[in-house]
């Protein structure tokens, strides 16, 4: 029991730590667009990448949060968010199709993550994998609100809806018997594999018409 808790807690830092570079990279880029200086590119970079994080720990009790507690939370972040307003231009280079799949993988790293610690906390499934969508959107809705921009969750088709599938899906192969690595890595594959799919084939959920 205690290996396999602490093969779950080694994918929780892993993923949290690779989907943190991604949206905070994603996140430095926002604030650039939208005119900040090197302050607010900091700043955004921070609620980007953590900001999901924060929220998911401070909900299921684990306190005080990893991004406050834990250097290597917080030290790559705002690393990571200098480089990017350092070497803007050739960030900024990089193509549609790059960002999008940076995107869903930040996504995917983050859906594993936060349903994987949820369960670690003694979470029930269904509210477990409610964490692992707000770790993986929960960052991105504070960047836009802070933006001053409708959060681009509420009208990008398929994003947390593939972080939930993701979610689900690691329970799932976990319920069946899959060890934790293998189902951490369908889980996340599932969550990367909709969003893609979503953007290639304009899926969207039902909207209502006025």
């Amino acid at each position: 029991m205690n290996r396999i808790k602490l093969k779950t807690e080694t994918i929780v830092l892993a993923a949290d730590l690779a989907g943190t570079l991604v949206f905070a990279i994603e996140g430095a880029l926002s604030a650039m667009r939208g005119g900040l200086d090197l302050l607010g590119v900091m700043v955004i970079s921070f609620v980007a990448a953590l900001g999901g994080g924060v929220i998911r720990d401070l909900l299921i009790g684990a306190a005080p949060p990893n991004a406050i507690r834990d250097w290597r939370y917080p030290v790559p972040t705002f690393l990571a968010g200098l480089l990017t307003f350092v070497f803007h231009s050739t960030v900024q280079g990089f193509p549609a199709t790059l960002v999008l799949v940076l995107d869903a993988a930040g996504l995917a790293l983050f859906a594993v993550a936060g349903v994987e610690k949820a369960v670690l906390f003694g979470i029930r499934p269904f509210v477990a994998m409610l964490m692992g969508t707000v770790t993986g959107v929960g960052g991105g809705v504070v960047r836009d609100i802070l933006l001053a921009r409708v959060p681009a969750v509420l009208q990008t088709d398929i994003y947390a809806t593939a972080a939930f599938f993701g979610a689900f899906s690691v329970l799932a192969a976990r319920r069946l018997g899959m060890a934790p690595g293998p189902a951490a890595l369908l889980g996340g594959a599932a969550c990367f594999t909709l969003r893609l799919a979503a953007v290639s084939y304009g899926w969207h959920l039902p909207k209502a018409v006025l």
